[in-house]
């Protein structure tokens, strides 16, 4: 038998939470049965836990293309080039399969490599150099998906797998991430069906009413284990459950399965990670923690924008106050730390923690620096912005502009603030090459998030990366330089102490790390602003600490330290 009897008892309490007890009693034996199916299969992890060295690179499966190979081969091929393989251990591709919108999160086939990015053999040979993270789209499936389509014929079990809902039934408490119709008709073999559709009409949700569609995506999340997933992405996992009546969001049932996942990983796969996905207010992002039982991860959704508001502002307080509030969290999890992903900017992160007035001005900003706005709909039938479309390159840019070397100082000095913090970072693609604003992207799809989702062709990249002291090519070095330093500081162990530290200046922002075994100190400070900044340094546990890791110099003078305009600087104490 797979699994302890304990971790048997509580499978059983997940499902009964779900479905009631007798449902539950049904379904445990088959669920036993999925898991142990899969128990000979998983492979050998290459590692289990976390440290410094951990650092998650966010690609698409096509992001590179070429001539000669398969995308994904050339992804490979790329990263090896450039020595990654080395610096990043972590490569999470974006949805990879089959589909028809969404630049891949309208799943077609669960199970299948889109064609056009490649084969399980290319995937199977990036794992020789990296770890893999994988998407589970576990929300919504695409329309063309031939468990959509059995369903529109009435065929079991698929015939449970959608929710068809009467348009004249009162939705309006549904929390709605987009400005689309919650309910999407559909031609079926018994008439037209109005269907769930959170998101798009071509992105149909799971009804995880039905236990049926649970083992189903159980074993989705087997099989990407089985294929080398050491990270699984819940996309869109906080609209997973529906009640109608409610707001269809963090539903109690929605833990459950986030746990009912835990615990079946942990019975065959235990080195496997959960992170979920929820762009939302802070509070309700990290009730994924659950009490260690749910994710191991969360992304850090507050930070891009509070890290753009600071820069916008040269003002710290607000991004220390929040910093501050983040550290009670489960032993044996940790925070995701990003600044951009494929997604925009969300802004829903916010709420409660800056002014409307600070919002209004981070919206301005966006579209002064070419970036476009996404609306969502209100319960009342007005709309409110959701996400910022830009590239974080450009967020960090100005109106007027910057010169190639101050532009690269700024947004470098925002990805040294990420790396640095507590958890593990994740790095978009975008940011790590400096891809800037591709309009061209959005007029000719028409679809905003483009702006931050250009493909490249392979020689294209390689010239505007090598092109000396361009913008790309200073992020490119730049970035390069961070991340060799970051993964050889214990005192960036993603369960390392942090602590804000309050430099008395708006315009600086600081915070310590310390290793867990506390043989390793650094004091992180940024400049948020054009201007010289000066801070004393008169703590006697600090006045050690005068060796910056970034520019390998020893800038700490008189007990205090001199910033130049947007530097910041990993202070510690030098070796012998």
């Amino acid at each position: 038998m797979i699994g302890t009897t304990e971790q048997h008892e509580t499978l059983q309490q997940h499902l009964t939470r779900m479905y009631g007890e007798a449902a539950a009693t049904d379904v445990l034996p088959r669920l036993v049965e999925l898991i142990e199916s899969y128990s000979t299969k998983i492979p050998e992890p290459k590692r289990t836990g976390w440290d410094e060295t951990d650092i998650v690179l966010i690609t698409y499966a096509d992001q590179i293309y070429g001539p000669d190979k398969k995308p994904l081969a050339i992804l490979k091929d790329f990263l090896v080039h450039h020595g990654y393989q080395h610096l990043l251990n972590t490569v999470h591709l974006l949805p990879f399969f089959p589909y028809t919108s969404d630049d891949g999160f309208s799943v077609v086939d669960y199970y299948q490599v889109d064609p056009n990015s490649g084969t399980w053999d290319d995937l199977h040979s990036l794992a020789e150099e990296f770890n893999l993270a994988f998407d589970m789209v576990a929300n919504h499936c695409s329309q063309k998906c031939q468990w959509f389509q059995k369903y529109l014929q009435g065929e079991k079990p698929y015939d449970e797998y959608f929710i068809d809902v009467d348009p004249s039934t009162d939705l309006s408490q549904v929390v709605r991430p987009r400005a689309l119709p919650l309910l999407s008709p559909y031609e079926s073999s018994t008439g037209k069906k109005h269907v769930w559709t959170t998101f798009s009409a071509d992105q149909v949700d799971l009804n995880y009413g039905s236990p049926e569609v649970l083992l189903a995506m159980t074993d989705v999340l087997l099989f990407y284990v089985q294929n080398g997933a050491r990270v699984v992405r819940l996309d869109a996992i906080a609209f997973l459950w529906k009640t109608i009546g409610t707001s269809c969001l963090h539903l109690n049932e929605t833990h459950e399965a986030v746990k009912l996942w835990r615990t079946v990983t942990e019975m065959v796969a235990p080195h496997v990670l959960l992170l979920t996905e929820t762009n939302v207010p802070h509070a309700e992002n990290i009730s994924y923690f659950g009490l260690a039982d749910e994710a191991h991860m969360v992304y850090q959704f507050s930070l891009p924008p509070l890290l753009l508001d600071a820069y916008l502002n040269e003002d710290a307080s607000t991004l220390s106050q929040w910093m501050e509030s983040l550290y009670d969290i489960p032993t044996g999890t940790t925070y995701f730390n990003f600044t951009a992903s494929h997604d925009g900017i969300g802004v829903r992160p916010l709420e409660g923690l800056v002014s409307q007035e600070r919002l209004d001005k981070l919206v301005h900003a966006t579209q002064a620096r070419g970036g476009l706005v996404g609306m969502r709909t209100m319960p009342d039938g007005s709309q409110k912005p959701y996400e910022l479309n830009i590239t974080y390159v450009d967020a960090l840019g100005e109106p007027e502009g910057f010169g190639p070397e101050h532009h690269a100082v700024r947004f470098l000095a925002s990805q040294a603030i990420m790396l640095a913090m507590k958890g593990i970072p994740g790095i978009y693609f975008h940011s790590l090459v400096g891809t800037q604003n591709h309009l061209g992207g959005v007029e000719e799809s028409g679809i905003p998030r483009r702006i931050n989702r250009r493909k490249y062709e392979r020689l294209e990249l390689e010239n505007q990366i090598s092109q000396h002291e361009t913008l790309q090519n200073r992020i490119f070095h730049g970035y390069q330089n961070l991340i060799a330093k970051r993964i050889e500081q214990s005192a960036f162990h993603p369960d390392g102490p942090s602590e804000v530290f309050h430099t008395g200046n708006k315009a600086i922002f600081g915070f310590k790390r310390t290793s867990p075994d506390r043989s390793q100190t650094i004091l992180v400070l940024a400049n948020l602003t054009d201007k010289l900044q000066g801070l004393p340094l008169s703590n006697p546990k600090l006045q050690p600490l005068t060796y910056d890791l970034i520019s390998d110099q020893y800038v700490v003078e008189s007990h205090g330290i001199t910033l130049d305009p947007y530097q910041i600087v990993w202070l510690t104490e030098p070796d012998e």
